[in-house]
């Protein structure tokens, strides 16, 4: 520790951090901002000067050369003490967002911070009336991954979200990731135990939504053979995830509504009151708060989803997460596929921090993939992208080649003693084949369906197929 005076009583604010700079920089701000402050450079430290004293809050980094910062936490905890912690740290993720949340941290600070933020940050926790959070829960893993500022906004709300089962409204372009953000926020609530159930209201005909959320009884429309339960019964303690929510019929966000202020809800045809038990998790890509300008979205129904609002930013926007995000897919696809591990140059990475990626997080796995079947070494360069990813125009493939193609591509596998082909190729076609369709729709799934020869809702089981496996 640096060698300070014995603690007193007129120091409000503790510093922790073992950086004489970051120790000297916040002690001279939050004494110009009008606040005592004291500075420590350990765990142990702290730990010795709380027998005597008691700060308003404490500022604390999350590694120190003796402890783990958020093990203060638990030393409140064992000796009663209601003070707000307030966590700062350069290496931050969702699972440490996330852990410093549940364990009672007030707020959660990546390095670099901006001062001004702290300042505010530290006037809200010794504001009269705070509380210091209370239980730690479980640390749980994730799929979410971002060193970008809007990432680490993302995983702060999550942290702060993980003892609520309040509504939240998930925004952003198509294949930002909105399905994964609410896995997350389901693995991460009071719910967790529970079944999390998602629906694309957009993927399925009007006509058959509303049996798809509520369920129907036995002959209450043609083809109603048998009492069947919807999703809302499926998700019972638990979450239901309702994608695509812009896209919903008016006549249903009715309904929706109804089950939303009330909580209860009938089965199509029923006359039995059920109780709905879930939290709902909506997300679309379109604005709502235009479509309820337009009257194509109801007001009152927009207000009682957006609760909480998280907005996912485009990847072109957090750039500098696809260097993460590359390794994350290539591993995940090389397990996957039961193929060997490849890896991108660091000058192929900074050639797709460049583009414009308007498939976003889902367009960059699609990359992942193909690169890690068809990239022809270990090592992968500029030269084994795509063209079509570039912008090039690609070179004329006969339609009698890709046969030729693939004859090459098993024949290596065999030569390597691989096995599990024709499971594996089938996979990769139908992913292609979709994936493409869709490319040239628009992503319209009625006309993919229809190129592609398979009916809608073959064509939703099969997306909903390949993002289970992409999960």
């Amino acid at each position: 520790m640096e060698g300070r005076k014995p603690v007193n009583e007129s120091a409000k604010i503790w510093v922790v951090d073992d950086d004489e700079a970051i120790r000297f920089v916040l002690q001279r701000a939050l004494r110009k901002s009008g606040y005592p402050v004291e500075c420590f450079d350990s765990v142990g430290s702290v730990s010795q000067a709380l027998e005597t004293s008691r700060p308003q809050a404490i500022l604390t980094d999350i590694r120190l050369p003796d402890a783990d910062g958020l093990s203060l936490m638990d030393t409140l905890e064992r000796r009663a003490i209601n003070i707000p912690v307030i966590a700062m740290t350069a290496y931050s993720d969702l699972d440490q967002a996330v852990s410093a949340f549940q364990r009672g941290v007030f707020e959660y600070l990546p390095k670099p911070f901006d001062l001004d933020q702290v300042i505010s940050v530290v006037g809200r926790a010794v504001a009269p009336g705070t509380k210091a959070q209370e239980e730690p829960e479980k640390r749980r893993g994730s799929q979410l991954l971002g060193e970008s500022p809007a990432m680490q906004e993302v995983f702060r709300t999550i942290g702060r979200l993980s003892r609520s089962d309040i509504s939240v409204l998930i925004t952003g372009e198509t294949g930002s990731g909105k399905e994964v953000v609410a896995r997350v926020l389901h693995q991460h609530s009071p719910r967790a135990e529970g079944p999390f159930v998602a629906i694309n209201t957009a993927a399925i005909p009007a006509e058959l939504l509303e049996s798809e959320l509520f369920g129907h009884e036995r002959g209450s429309f043609t083809g109603a053979h048998s009492r069947r339960e919807g999703r809302f019964e499926e998700a019972a303690g638990g979450t239901l995830f309702l994608d695509e929510i812009g896209d919903m019929p008016l006549a249903l966000q009715t309904r929706l509504l109804r089950v939303l202020a009330e909580g209860d809800y009938y089965r199509v045809g029923g006359r039995d009151l059920l109780r709905a038990n879930v939290r709902i998790i909506a997300a679309t890509h379109q604005d709502l708060e235009a479509k309820v300008s337009e009257g194509s979205f109801r007001e009152d129904l927009y207000h009682r989803l957006n609760v909480i609002y998280i907005s996912l930013p485009p990847l072109r926007e957090r750039s500098e997460d696809i260097s993460m995000l590359v390794r994350r897919f290539m591993a995940q696809v090389a397990a996957e596929l039961d193929l060997e591990e490849k890896h991108l140059r660091p000058e192929t990475v900074r050639v797709l921090e460049a583009l414009p990626w308007p498939g976003n997080v889902r367009q960059l796995l699609n990359l992942c993939r193909q690169l890690c079947v068809m990239a022809p070494g270990e090592q992968i360069f500029p030269e084994d992208l795509p063209p079509e990813i570039l912008g090039r125009k690609p070179a004329t493939v006969e339609s009698d080649q890709w046969p030729e193609l693939l004859r090459k591509w098993a024949r290596a596998e065999l030569a390597s003693g691989a096995t599990g082909l024709v499971g594996r190729a089938q996979s990769e076609l139908e992913r292609v084949l979709i994936d493409c369709a869709l490319e040239q729709t628009d992503g319209q799934r009625q006309k993919a369906a229809e190129l592609l020869g398979l009916g809608r809702n073959t064509l939703t089981r099969k997306l909903q197929k390949i993002d289970e496996c992409s999960d």
